[in-house]
């Protein structure tokens, strides 16, 4: 028996599963750990709470019984993307790591632009705008407001490489997560001395970078004694968590797009060339696939407005649905199915968080826009779904206008469990929406790349063919698309219309500080 693991370290917690050849879970383990907000806008997080999850989710999976140490063929890792690790020469953490989505880095962000001559200019070097979120703003940052811990800097890994260092002693990342640094040369998944240059940033600093598939280093004793792993398992690049989560739902060739609807939203789809857009309005990189890469757009709150709406306008349904031991959900989209699509003319605008694709804009508000007192809460709830998945179509049209002809789309997250939901996805993306067998994501898909990577399968598409498999398909009502895309239309132009007046609302709010 062939067992590899895949490791996903995400924000809230670590993610560990073993599964044989054939993509069965033979045994699954998380364990959480919070986050540290010390100020407004900031996000740290400790590696070693990364680390004392891993090894109890090891510890988990291989208490199992399922499989011995001795048949783990190798191991893949994922994480959450951009996040910046400090180490100083003896390998030790220097301060705690900035994440994804820590805001403090604007100025930073307009810094690398003027420095690489504009954002055309960046754009052709590394694919991407600069954006807060990314990783070689926050290098600027601590350069600029720690001079001190700088100075000791002598290594930046992205959270899943400080677990492959952790378990190998080995300093490397892989293309797909070190796409999401602002520091890799895209198009040729190398790191760019030219940028690099022009920030000053010594590329020492930066580790060696492996395609997703390729072993990268073996378990060391010390990691072995810990985990119980066994001593000289290799251990696969792995990748990002959304280029990861991207090979577990089999998206690997052009044409199958995925729609990830969680707290924030991701349309992402594979490209076989690395496109050029000056405006950067989506996110590029290189993708787990070897020579292949992908294109994506995140919407910031998705899944997170009807969040949004459970919590702040839904208290009802949750202690209903608390006595029936039922999802709250089910009950808000119950109501929601009542008002039928468009719900006669009410839009939600879902920009509670601001909005990145396409606008990137932190001033954007969310609300209601076209309410009569014919409106009632099944409206305003069909809305708020209609309305966020507007959202995610603005990136996927932005990839059709790259070429890509969306043949399917693939569904995951909270957006994916309910019918009424999934129907209105198919409807509004106009494309037919598929659920999968596969619901592991990241640690899914590294666990794959462990198998290509240690002879398993002979490539990442044959092992997505073998051990992934269409559970429901949702097929588009071609009348309700047609009416989707009338309404989509307008739901744009609602944005264009408001985005002068989102800013003065800031400034108003500012005004009181």
């Amino acid at each position: 028996m062939s067992v590899t693991i895949g490791i996903d370290i995400g924000t809230s917690g670590t993610k560990t599963i073993a599964i044989d050849e054939t993509g069965t879970i033979l045994a699954s383990a998380s364990a959480e750990y919070p986050c540290s907000y010390p100020k407004p806008g900031w996000s740290e997080q400790s590696p070693e709470l990364w680390w004392d999850a891993t090894v109890q989710t090891l510890k988990g999976v291989l208490a199992s019984g399922k499989f011995r140490p001795a048949d783990v063929a190798g191991i893949g890792l994922s994480g959450q993307m951009h996040g910046s690790v400090f180490l100083d020469d003896a390998g030790a953490v220097i301060r705690p790591a900035l994440l994804w989505n820590d805001q403090r880095t604007a100025a930073e962000c307009r810094e690398i632009e003027e420095r690489a001559g504009g954002r055309e200019a960046l754009v052709k070097m590394v694919a991407n705008i600069a954006l807060t979120g990314y990783t070689a703003p926050k290098l600027l940052w601590v350069r600029r407001h720690e001079p001190k811990n700088w100075d000791r800097v002598r290594q930046v890994l992205l959270p899943k490489d400080y677990i492959r260092y952790k378990l190998t002693g080995t300093y490397a990342t892989e293309v797909s997560d070190a796409s999401g640094t602002l520091m890799l040369d895209v198009a040729n998944r190398r790191w760019s001395k030219e940028l690099l240059g022009k920030l000053d940033l010594d590329p020492a600093i930066l580790p060696p970078c492996y395609e997703s598939y390729e072993v990268s280093g073996e378990v060391n004793a010390a990691a072995s004694e810990a985990t119980g792993l066994a001593v000289g398992t290799p251990v696969v690049g792995g990748g990002g968590d959304q280029p990861a989560g991207a090979v577990g739902n089999g998206i690997v060739r052009q044409g199958v797009v995925s729609a990830t609807m969680g707290t924030s939203g991701v349309i992402f789809a594979h490209a076989d060339e690395v496109g050029f857009d000056p405006q950067g309005r989506l996110q590029r990189g290189c993708h787990a696939v070897p020579g292949a890469y992908y294109t994506m757009g995140v919407v910031l709150s998705a899944g997170g407005s009807f969040q949004w709406f459970r919590n702040e306008l839904g208290k009802a349904e949750v202690a209903m649905a608390k006595e029936q031991g039922i999802d709250p959900y089910y009950l808000l989209t119950a109501e929601a199915a009542l008002a039928g699509p468009g719900g006669e003319g009410l839009f939600f605008l879902p920009y509670l968080t601001g909005e990145r694709a396409p606008h990137f804009d932190p001033d954007a508000k969310g609300g209601w826009i076209g309410l009569t007192v014919r409106h009632g809460r099944p409206h305003m709830i069909r809305a708020v779904l209609e309305g966020a998945t507007y959202a995610m179509r603005d990136s996927l049209e932005l990839i059709r206008e790259m070429g890509v002809h969306v043949t399917q789309v693939r569904l995951s997250g909270g957006g994916a469990r309910n019918p009424i939901w999934r129907q209105i996805q198919a409807d509004v993306y106009g494309a037919d929406a598929v659920t999968l067998n596969s619901t592991e994501g990241p640690a899914f898909g590294v666990a794959l790349l462990a198998q290509v990577g240690t002879g398993g399968f002979a490539s990442v598409p044959e092992a997505c063919d073998a051990t992934i498999r269409t559970v429901e398909t949702t097929p588009v009502d071609p009348k309700v698309k047609e009416f989707y895309d009338r309404g989509f239309k307008i739901y744009g132009k609602l944005y264009t219309d408001l985005k002068d007046t989102f800013k003065q609302m800031t400034e108003l709010v500012e005004s009181q500080a």
